[in-house]
């Protein structure tokens, strides 16, 4: 456990590597002439760090003849583009393609400068002729899994690889995959990215939902989530509720419910949530894995394995040949239920760049909170109409998808005042603890 959640295969290390080697790459050729001419650069270098002070930086201090001092950034790793060529490559050859298209900047002309001009696509492959690989790991009852990729939800498409998806099919009667966060956010970028990319469907979706999350969203402060509150969870079941719609009414495919138990969660709580789910017609499994291991997960798999069998009708939220602006105006009025979308001015320069550029077709994904379906992350009912603001557009022409920036979202988080890395430690026998 404790090797996966650091540096596990190496696969987060080797996207840092090819991701910094392009950065040095262009800014080596800068010092050496700028024949490609570069006026702008817009490939950021990243590091697999919550760490804010690297958000916006100067480079280029020394002084040394030749260099020229610019504005940079850094992103977090899994929120680079390396991160979702990765995931989305259906093999060496697609991995090499898609980063050869990377653009990295633009010239005096405005025109896109390309990974490929640099010759850079065959040494950042070879970083990653491993990494692409699926990592096969076991259960505590010894059950296979495949952990691969971890683009993240609310800034990437938080899905894993086609490579493992596509490998679990091979090698399983069921796959189960998961797209990160809610239904907003992972699922509609499984569905509308990963899907369209990979021509899959799922035949269920499995919402997995908490007692405590729903009581969060029915207005309970944190430090209270654990004690029983009746209404607090009437009014969070509409949160829960409408990531249901989403899947069943606006995607057209099967849904079930699993909540993880926790030890806190009363019988009351329970079956009143089991009720009001039935009332809409939503199949409900109470999953208790953490404690039980697989037979308390049993009640799920065979509700699963039956719900399978069920006629979907799946449809996308849009149609890629439609504008930018209405593919975004969609999911924000169909997912979240904005009332509309903002566009600043500067999204509003950059989507007629992409156009112009010949990229309006590509699918887009929506950097947004995980914690409301608006964009402000204090706003966990939603009861007012609200707008989704775009601040910025990012065309990942490598990936093949257009990021859509809303609200306060950072592409390279910070750490909390009191980080997880202080409890961390290595005991005297030489074991991890504090990670959990």
């Amino acid at each position: 456990m404790e090797d996966i959640n650091l540096h596990f295969t190496g696969d987060i290390h080797a996207i840092t590597s090819a991701n910094n080697l392009l950065s040095a790459m262009i800014d080596n050729h800068i010092f050496h002439g700028n024949e490609l001419g570069f006026k702008r650069v817009t490939w950021k270098r990243c590091v697999d760090l919550n760490d804010r002070q690297l958000r916006k930086i100067t480079c280029g201090l020394s002084e040394d003849k030749g260099i020229v001092p610019r504005e940079d950034g850094f992103d977090i790793t899994v929120a680079s583009e390396i991160m979702a060529i990765l995931c989305l490559s259906k093999d060496i050859k697609d991995l090499k393609k898609r980063i050869g298209r990377i653009i990295i900047g633009y010239n005096e002309k405005g025109e896109p400068i390309k990974a490929s001009d640099l010759k850079a696509e065959g040494s950042l492959t070879v970083l990653l002729k491993d990494a692409i690989n699926p990592n096969l790991v076991q259960t505590l009852e010894n059950t296979p899994a495949i952990v691969h990729g971890g683009p993240f939800a609310n800034i990437a498409h938080g899905c894993n690889s086609i490579r493992a998806t596509k490998l679990g099919l091979k090698i399983g009667e069921y796959c189960i995959t998961e797209a990160g966060f809610g239904a907003d956010l992972g699922a509609e970028k499984f569905l509308d990215i990963k899907c369209r990319e990979t021509g899959l469907k799922p035949n269920v979706v499995v919402c997995v939902a908490t007692m405590r999350a729903l009581k969060y969203h029915g207005g309970v402060p944190k430090d209270l989530v654990q004690e029983e509150n009746m209404e607090a969870l009437e009014k969070g079941i509409h949160n829960l509720l409408r990531h249901i719609d989403n899947i069943k009414n606006k995607f057209g495919l099967n849904v079930i419910v699993a909540i993880n138990r926790f030890l806190t969660d009363t019988e009351k709580e329970i079956d009143f949530l089991q009720s009001k789910l039935q009332e809409h017609g939503i199949n409900m499994s109470l999953v208790e894995a953490w404690a039980k291991g697989g037979e308390g997960a049993k009640d799920l798999a065979e509700k699963v394995v039956k719900l399978c069998e069920e006629p979907e009708d799946f449809k996308y939220m849009y149609e890629l040949d439609e504008d930018v602006e209405e593919k975004i105006r969609k999911v924000a009025r169909k997912i979240y239920g904005a009332e509309d979308v903002e566009f600043s001015n500067e999204a509003k320069e950059s989507i007629a760049e992409i156009k112009k550029l010949g990229y309006g077709s590509l699918p887009i994904c929506i950097a947004k909170t995980q914690y409301s379906f608006s964009d402000d992350a204090k706003n966990l009912e939603c009861k007012e109409p609200f707008n989704i603001h775009a601040r910025e557009i990012i065309l990942k022409a490598g990936a093949g998808f257009i990021v859509v920036i809303t609200g306060k979202i950072m592409t390279m988080p910070g750490l909390p005042k009191v980080p997880a890395a202080e409890a961390i430690d290595v005991d005297d026998d030489g074991n991890v603890v504090g990670i959990f």
